[in-house]
């Protein structure tokens, strides 16, 4: 019994995965996530539900496609494994807890919005209401989440307004929704803590793609990923960083 609970998290975080692969490839493009039937992109054949069994359909048939033979993109066996550990990691901070549901649905989303904003440059609306909406109904475990995580929906995106005026639009519409739908779900102390690793984190990369040449200064860089990833270590690790910061005064 106590294996199962974790291997039922980590094969749910598997299935979202896969669920997440749909919405990275058609909501840039505006398409439905439901219709049509997922199908090959190289020859169009409609896949069984024998070819989409999260991670082990790509191990099993080789990374390529059962009808043609054509290469199936790593993205979608990395989404899948990436977000079943994710959701583990969920369930062991938390366990099965509204709070776990919340840290899911953060994951799930900031996956989503680093895929497409790295291949698209676009953080689409449609996924950031899905986040406002799942986590405003996560909200009500208590008055002081639901106080905290309003504050915290306010200042991701308000914070980050900011930062779009003083730069000149420096950040994007879909940054700034997506920093709101952070703040609801991690509230503000741990909001803060993401958003100083998501800038931490841009302005490494950006640096070393600079000085490896690979981009000029002026040229932008998605902030999804960044976002992303301030995102997983506030919410894994934000408690700690937060209590070692206040130890300093």
């Amino acid at each position: 019994m106590k294996l199962f609970i974790p291997l039922f998290v980590f094969l749910a975080g598997l299935c979202t995965g896969s669920f997440l692969n749909v919405c990275i490839c058609r909501l840039p493009e505006g398409g439905s996530i439901a219709y049509p039937p997922s199908n090959c992109p190289s020859c169009g054949s409609r896949l069984r539900a024998v070819d989409l069994i999260p991670l082990l359909s790509y191990l099993f048939l080789q990374g390529r496609c059962r009808y043609c033979g054509g290469k199936i993109s790593a993205q979608y066996p990395m989404v899948e494994l990436a977000t079943g550990i994710l959701f583990l990691l969920a369930y062991l901070k938390h366990g099965l807890t509204p709070a776990a549901l919340r840290t899911a649905v953060l994951f799930a989303v900031v996956m989503a919005a680093a895929a497409i904003d790295w291949r698209y440059r676009i953080i689409p609306d449609r996924l950031n209401l899905a986040g406002f909406v799942l986590g405003a109904v996560l909200l009500f475990e208590s008055r002081e989440v639901l106080t905290a995580n309003a504050i915290g929906f306010l200042a991701g995106g308000g914070l980050l307004y900011l930062v779009a005026l003083v730069s000149r639009g420096g950040m994007g519409g879909g940054d700034i929704k997506l920093a709101a739908v952070m703040g609801l779900l991690l509230g503000w102390k741990y909001l803060l803590t993401a958003l100083f690793f998501a800038f931490a984190a841009g302005a490494l990369v950006g640096i070393l793609l600079v000085l490896l040449k690979m981009k000029r200064m002026k040229e932008g860089l998605p902030f999804g990923p960044c976002l992303a990833f301030g995102s997983v270590v506030a919410a894994l690790a934000g408690d700690r960083l937060v209590a070692w910061y206040l130890q300093l005064f």
